[in-house]
């Protein structure tokens, strides 16, 4: 065990005494009896959202009613929500707008940099990227009548795979399956020096480690709202596109709120000036108000402390489970190394699937990633040091004791 890491369960809650984002905890809704390990795939619900949601579902949508397109400002959430992201992805004002989900924005920025780029057809990717991001790719090859390469490779051969005929290098800046983080800037700078785009996904990033897209110089990226973000279930997403880049970004999904004048209803496109062109349909403003919710309060939190905590739960959880756990099976694929680390823990067994349902039936809810992956989320603005001791425990009892091979725990559900 590190020397820094607690070594009892009481030296794990001394810390949580002089933690500095402890007072978080207590804006989130938290279930008793529950320990939180999944905020990397649905983040717990902010209590400012309920307020928030019963205010525009009564005053706003009831007795505002149409009006509050305008008095409300519903029409400017997309923007509005953009620009305060913005400020945790190191970007500018302008340069982020929230809408769509993160397939449908990966979409319009791929297709917008393929654009760019029209004498290239390889688009490089990571062979372990979120499958989504991989099936986009695949549909919008299939769309432009063939002709483009998805080219994959491991997390190790990036730079060797990205060439004169890269269009495009398309990763997930934190692997969702390992945790594995890339040196963003590293990658961006290899590609461009190929004279490659870039399109990070921050699905696992944002509002959990930090990001600088304008310090890496990135030239897209994406990313969901309804995970370190605390947006809720299927929250709006969000795109980036680097000001440099604006005026020629074009992209397929040219619906009305991307249109210059929405309101002329001009039967010709003409895309809007700077970030609004990224636009595609209405607003959802039930969930955008409650994702800005979720955005306010990691606005409030210093990425830098918010860092700090996330490697010291994540270094504590993998000290603490190794020793009890290995001979049971469980392997660490997570990253050890601080700096290639996102937030989150992983480890391999072959029976994973069985062990999670019965960490769950114990109140400790992480989830499962075929084929054989336990992922446990350490979002710091609420989890506790003493809730990751306990966690570390339970998985050693689960283990130890063999409760997950019971048959309920074998039975899997559309949602795993």
């Amino acid at each position: 065990m590190q020397s820094h890491l607690p070594d009892s369960r009481a030296a794990a809650a001394a810390l949580d005494t002089h933690d500095p984002l402890a007072a978080f905890r207590a804006r989130f809704y938290l279930p008793e009896g529950v320990i939180y390990l999944d905020g990397n795939s649905l983040g717990p619900l902010p209590l400012e959202a309920q307020r928030r949601l019963a205010q525009v579902i009564a005053a706003e949508w009831g007795d505002g009613l149409i009006r509050s397109w305008n008095a409300a400002g519903w029409i400017a959430l997309p923007q509005r929500i953009g620009d305060k992201l913005a400020r945790l992805l190191g970007a500018q004002p302008g340069e982020v707008v929230a809408g769509d989900s993160t397939s449908i924005n990966l979409f319009k920025a791929l297709a917008a940099a393929l654009t760019l780029r029209p004498d290239r057809r390889v688009i490089v990717s990571e062979r372990d990227n979120f499958p989504t991001d991989l099936y986009m790719a695949q549909g919008l090859i299939e769309l432009l009548g063939g002709g483009y390469t998805l080219r994959l490779a491991a997390a190790d051969e990036i730079a060797d795979a990205i060439g004169a005929d890269t269009a495009v290098v398309m990763l997930t800046h934190v692997n969702y399956r390992t945790g594995r983080m890339h040196d963003m800037a590293e990658v961006t700078q290899r590609a461009q020096a190929c004279g490659a785009l870039t399109i990070w996904d921050l699905a696992h990033s944002a509002g959990a480690v930090p990001v600088d897209l304008n310090g890496a110089q990135a030239d897209f990226a994406v990313g969901c709202g309804y995970k370190y973000l605390n947006g809720g279930p299927g929250a709006p997403a969000f795109i980036f596109v680097a000001q440099r880049h604006q005026a020629d970004f074009r992209q397929p999904l040219a619906g009305w709120m991307g249109h210059a004048h929405p309101f002329a209803f001009e039967p010709d496109y003409r895309p809007a000036p700077g970030i609004a062109r990224a636009l595609c349909g209405t607003p959802p403003v039930l969930s955008l108000a409650a994702l800005e919710c979720g955005v306010d309060i990691a606005l409030e939190a210093p990425m830098a402390m918010v860092r700090a905590k996330s490697l010291a739960l994540t270094d504590l959880f993998i000290a603490q489970v190794e020793p009890r756990c290995a001979a049971h099976g469980l392997r660490l694929v997570t990253p050890r190394e601080p700096d290639r680390r996102g937030s989150q823990v992983c480890f391999a067994h072959p029976d994973a699937f069985p062990i999670m349902q019965a960490l769950i039936a114990r109140g400790v809810i992480g989830d499962f990633r075929a084929p054989d992956i336990l992922r446990f989320g350490f979002a710091p603005l609420y989890l506790r040091y003493v809730d990751v001791w306990d966690a570390a425990h339970i998985l050693a009892e689960v283990l130890e004791l063999r409760t997950w091979d019971r048959p309920e725990f074998h039975r899997r559900g559309r949602v795993t």
